[in-house]
């Protein structure tokens, strides 16, 4: 664990397309292109992507720890990452995710926007596929763990899509989904399969439980108390038509979000780890007693839900105080 092979790089145009294309799995895109849809596009459509990431993500994550298959061996391949190195390999939860947020986007979207249906099924290939190719050129996954992820995907979204309406339904108007939304994610993440050694799987997947949880309370909240002024047709007005003073706009709610988003992240974990350090008797660097279940879970689910909770609720409203709705 740790090693790291020395390599040369001789195509810096794939060594940058597939690096770019794997961060396009990782935290820093869930954490601006999901929340993006909700403040720019449509948030029926956000709710539906959130959902079903994260149900594909929880179902990924345990799957690698149950099935136990090795990432491939280095040598031969040369390993362009270390942190998910501790991981098993199949599936690759990376085409998983590029599989379900593209093609959800696409299935969301087609009935609502005027756009061929071609360009967006060719976008939503060529998105899925980049990610899955990125996998292969860094190492981390052979060929079978990423056709394995990007077929349970695709078999998971044909399963769900029949009740995506009633799911949806369900998550704004039951009186049970603010309990049901902390309650079912925690309990998960405390019941995760139990490994040998320490691997970030458990920590990932509390993170994306985590960020759903705290996501799906903002919806219902929002439908509670909020439908009136938070409609997704302030946001499908502009969408065909791009102007200027649209541009505008789209980009301060994307910024103004995102500082948000970040912010709350940051204050989350200090405040979070220090509560757990005083508790647990550790310092807040140390490394090894973040990874203990008693701390990692709720560290992360604490700090996840507050986010996906002010991406949906604290930010809509300082975007309604700025005039930017």
């Amino acid at each position: 664990q740790g090693y790291v092979q020395k390599y040369v790089v001789k195509n810096y145009f794939y060594y940058y397309l597939f690096k770019f294309s794997a961060a396009l799995g990782e935290e820093i895109f869930y954490i601006t292109f999901l929340p993006f849809i909700y403040w720019n596009i449509d948030h029926s459509v956000s709710r539906r992507m959130i959902i079903i990431w994260s149900i594909v993500m929880y179902i990924g994550q345990v799957s690698k720890d149950i099935l136990k298959w090795p990432r491939p061996l280095s040598p031969p391949v040369v390993k362009l990452e270390m942190r998910t190195d501790a991981e098993y390999g199949m599936p690759s939860t990376h085409a998983m995710a590029a599989t379900a947020i593209s093609f959800s986007f696409l299935i969301a979207t087609t009935n609502q926007y005027k756009y061929p249906f071609e360009l967006g099924l060719a976008a939503a290939f060529v998105f899925s596929m980049l990610v899955c190719l990125s996998r292969l050129y860094t190492g981390m996954h052979t060929v079978l763990d990423v056709i394995g992820g990007a077929l349970i995907s695709a078999v998971l979204l044909v399963l769900l899509y029949p009740a995506w309406d009633t799911i949806d339904h369900l998550l704004l108007t039951s009186p049970f989904c603010p309990l049901l939304s902390i309650a079912l994610p925690l309990v998960l993440c405390y019941n995760y399969p139990k490994l040998d050694y320490y691997s970030p799987t458990r920590g990932d997947t509390t993170t994306i439980l985590g960020a759903g949880a705290g996501a799906t309370v903002g919806f219902w909240l929002n439908n509670q108390y909020a439908a009136p002024v938070y409609t997704s047709k302030n946001f499908q007005l502009g969408f065909p038509l791009v102007t200027s003073k649209l541009v505008v706009v789209v980009l301060a709610r994307f910024f103004v979000g995102i500082l948000i988003v970040l912010l709350t992240r940051r204050l989350m974990k200090s405040v979070v780890l220090s509560m757990l350090g005083y508790r647990y008797k550790f310092p807040i660097g140390d490394l090894q007693a973040r990874r203990r279940l008693e701390v990692e879970v709720p560290y992360k689910f604490i700090t996840y839900s507050s986010v996906g909770f002010s991406a949906t609720v604290l930010v809509p409203l300082l975007h309604e105080l700025l005039g930017l709705m």
